[in-house]
């Protein structure tokens, strides 16, 4: 608890500082560090929406811009978020987070889809958290989301706060309330679940719908260790996050994923494909999945889909001994991020440590 209230505070103070130039400069150092840290495609979880007390939106374009020049594709989760706990007005910095009503957030949506660029960037719709958005919000910006087909992210039980905050207020933990709520789908993500029911995970992976997980931010904050393989052996899909940023790494994610479950008490790790290899789950992880919950056409080789391409170094010291058959572990389990060479987006290459 004292290391997340430490991180969430330190938060709070470095958004009461920031202009739109610094927010710029932050982004873009974040950006490229994402970009040599063999990302291609970021999916933007933004609700610093306002330069100042005024609901301006006025940073949102910034965050545009930022990823253009760092050459990232850039999925923009535009997020609602209006109260600080449920009934409980926002305070201080996260003022500068809110949208006052569903209509107002749904025409800055519209006026960001004039600017994008459509070979770079895209839309998706995101509810914070059922602290930050009521049902019968989360359920409008869901419908929208359908009607505009565009992917729907949403925090869902990463902390016990908010897990007991939205039983006390609605009567149901925050999980079992979107599933009897809302017809959930292959549009919706939730990110975390760190503290989510084995029965509900399982209803969660029924419904087609994917996981978001932030191995590096959740055991930076202590929340815990979600059930992956409660997810996995439901059929469910399980992508990466980073959240923070406090760590920019993939490959650190990804091992983060595998070593925190064989951590965690009666789990034995991820269980392994026909191959036996843990490593292509965490591939899929980074990659297709990723994409799948951001609605990009990328994550794999196929006609139709992005040319966004990472390459490795495969003379690197840290892959000494690798043959096709131990690739994959030899990258995901073994090597850090000195194996990225460059990345490729949409057909346009950038050496790692440049850019």
């Amino acid at each position: 608890a004292g290391s997340f209230w430490s991180w969430r505070e330190a938060m709070y103070e470095l958004v009461g500082t920031l202009d739109p130039e610094r927010f710029r400069a932050l982004c873009l150092q974040a950006f490229r560090e994402m970009r040599s840290a063999g990302i291609t495609t970021v999916g933007e979880f933004h609700y610093l929406h306002h330069a100042a007390d005024v609901a301006d939106y006025g940073l949102d374009e910034v965050l545009l811009e930022a990823a253009a020049e760092a050459g990232i594709r850039l999925a923009l989760l535009q997020a609602y978020y209006r109260w600080g706990a449920p009934g409980r007005p926002l305070e201080g910095p996260q003022r500068r987070f809110r949208s006052d009503s569903v209509a107002g957030f749904l025409a800055q949506l519209d006026r960001l889809a004039e600017r994008l660029d459509p070979r770079l960037q895209s839309l998706g719709i995101a509810a914070h958290s059922l602290r930050a958005a009521a049902p019968d919000e989360v359920a409008e910006l869901w419908a929208e989301s359908e009607r505009r087909d565009l992917p729907f992210h949403m925090h869902v039980e990463e902390q016990v706060r908010e897990i007991a905050e939205c039983a006390a207020a609605y009567g149901k933990r925050p999980m079992e309330l979107l599933l009897d709520r809302l017809p959930l789908s292959k549009r919706f993500t939730a990110v975390h679940c760190t503290h989510t029911d084995r029965r509900d995970l399982e209803r969660f992976a029924a419904a087609g719908a994917t996981a978001c997980l932030c191995p590096t931010t959740e055991a930076s904050l202590g929340d815990g260790v979600p059930d992956l393989p409660a997810l996995l052996a439901a059929g469910g899909r399980v992508c990466l996050g980073t959240d923070s940023n406090a760590r920019i790494s993939m490959l650190e994610e990804a091992r983060w994923l595998e070593l925190s479950q064989r951590l965690a008490r009666e789990r034995r790790g991820i269980a392994r494909d026909a191959a036996g290899r843990v490593a292509t789950t965490l591939l899929h992880a980074a990659t297709r999945h990723g994409a799948r919950a951001l609605g990009v056409a990328a994550g794999e080789l196929r006609p139709g889909a992005w040319a966004d391409v990472v390459a490795i170094d495969l003379a690197h010291p840290e892959l000494e001994g690798w043959t096709e058959d131990t690739l994959l572990e030899s990258i995901f389990l073994g090597a850090g991020d000195r194996v990225i060479a460059a990345t490729c987006v949409g057909g346009r290459w950038l050496a790692a440590g440049t850019g």
